[in-house]
């Protein structure tokens, strides 16, 4: 058994945590945020992270040598418009033509991430996702992204992980802009959110002269059954989709309900009420796909009771527990929902890579990791789930937000005091599995 025909197999990164070269882009709230002291493990930065404005050349040979099809990477707003709006900056135009250029000559189709965390520091000191000016200039930055790379790039994602770039970047403050907002704050920044999405939706497919795919990139909790009986399912499947008040926000719930049910349940009233009325039919805009960010679940019994886990269940360097299950039952649920077509647009784990003496990188953990996971996978579409496409995160190590450098989720290893890449096991074998459509696993 194998993966569909036409599968998309393809790896995944973001700009603030791979290109560095703050000269060529206007200041981020993650440039702001690292130079606070304590915000960052190691008190690192992403100044000059994988050196991936420079080395993008090296990082394309990557992705051909791995045989992937698509590479899944985000604009640095920016980087295209200094403080947010106004006139774009020609140099990270530039930057950005030659990669995509560089990917069609080379056969790799580029699915392209407006918005991963790195809003323009100038925005923030405006409002940041607190004020509705910011959903608005993310329109006019939407649009012109479509026009200026109209018959290059067919495919969108909105917004990056809503989810966390307003709970943990204005709610509990673990990420920039690291503020701890009370939850009428933190609603206007959830509808905010919304409004951007929606009105970039418009913008895109106004500004594109040929048809194009969109979607959004979203991330939450997703649980499985202990049992696989109707009844367990059906409780793992319901829990998935229930909005806890604390943790209201790590939901698929709360961003997608909105986008593309056009309602909230009503656990979200609160979230509800914070929308004006004329800016429903605004967020609710047809997409074509869905992409699911998916790292780990939580296991329910048959009344929808989180099942504890046992003494040292496995877990990643992060710490992350290792739970393939979900990548059966997660997408299923979300197709029950939202009956969209979906790419798996994260996937990946971090381990405690080191070079070994033989010069090599042996990451078997991660090897351990993919093949549970894609087998998983490989079940949820044999049976009727039309998952299009499987993204690694990530194409090689980088910064990894509040957690510096610390943590390697990477194919490619990157020796950061020289920029040396090194292909790791788990990029090799993952090639194999690539060339083979997943037959082999």
């Amino acid at each position: 058994m194998e993966f569909p025909k036409e599968f998309v197999w393809g790896a995944a990164s973001s700009s603030y945590q791979t290109e560095g070269d703050r000269s060529g882009r206007g200041d981020s709230i993650w440039d702001e945020f690292c130079a606070r002291p304590g915000a960052i493990r190691n008190h690192e930065t992403g100044d000059v992270a994988c050196d991936g404005l420079r080395r993008f050349r090296e990082d394309v040979q990557l992705l051909k040598q791995l045989g992937l099809s698509a590479y899944r990477f985000s604009l640095s707003w920016p980087r295209v418009f200094p403080d947010g709006r106004g006139e774009p900056n020609r140099a990270g135009l530039n930057y950005y033509d030659d990669l995509i250029n560089l990917l069609l000559a080379e056969g790799i189709t580029p699915f392209v991430t407006l918005y991963h965390w790195d809003l323009p520091l100038a925005l923030e000191h405006r409002g940041g996702w607190r004020s509705r000016e910011t959903a608005l200039a993310f329109a006019e930055y939407a649009g012109f992204v479509a026009r200026h790379f109209a018959g290059r790039v067919r495919h969108y994602c909105t917004l990056n992980e809503p989810q966390c770039f307003v709970g943990l970047g204005y709610g509990t403050g673990e990420h920039a802009p690291g503020l701890c907002l009370e939850e009428p704050g933190l609603f206007a920044c959830a509808a905010n959110a919304l409004l951007a999405h929606g009105l970039a939706v418009q913008a895109i497919r106004r500004a594109s002269k040929e048809p194009v795919q969109i979607g959004a990139a979203s991330t939450g909790k997703l649980c499985y059954p202990l049992h696989d009986t109707a009844e367990n399912r059906a409780a793992a499947e319901r829990a998935s989709f229930l909005a806890q008040e604390d943790r209201w926000w790590f939901t698929h719930t709360w961003f997608l309900d909105a986008a593309l049910l056009g309602y909230l349940p009503p656990e979200l009233q609160g979230l509800a009420d914070s929308i004006p009325p004329e800016d429903w039919q605004v967020i609710r805009q047809p997409l074509d796909f869905l992409a699911v960010n998916v790292y780990n679940g939580t296991q329910v019994d048959e009344h929808g009771e989180y099942v504890e886990r046992i003494p040292g269940f496995p877990r990643t360097a992060l710490k992350w527990p290792v739970t393939p299950q979900v990548m059966r039952y997660g997408p299923h649920w979300l197709y029950r929902r939202y009956r969209l077509p979906m790419y798996i647009a994260e996937n990946g784990q971090s381990c405690n890579d080191r070079i070994f003496l033989d010069g090599r990188v042996h990451d078997p953990d991660r090897i351990d990791f993919l093949h549970r996971y894609l087998l998983e996978l490989r079940e949820c579409c044999a049976g009727g789930v039309p998952v299009k496409g499987y993204f690694h995160w990530s194409l090689t190590d980088n910064f990894e937000w509040h957690n510096g450098y610390d943590e390697r989720m990477g194919l490619v290893y990157v020796h950061y005091p020289t920029q040396r890449r090194i292909l790791k096991d788990s990029a090799a074998w993952y090639a194999r599995t690539v060339r083979t459509n997943g037959r082999l696993l």
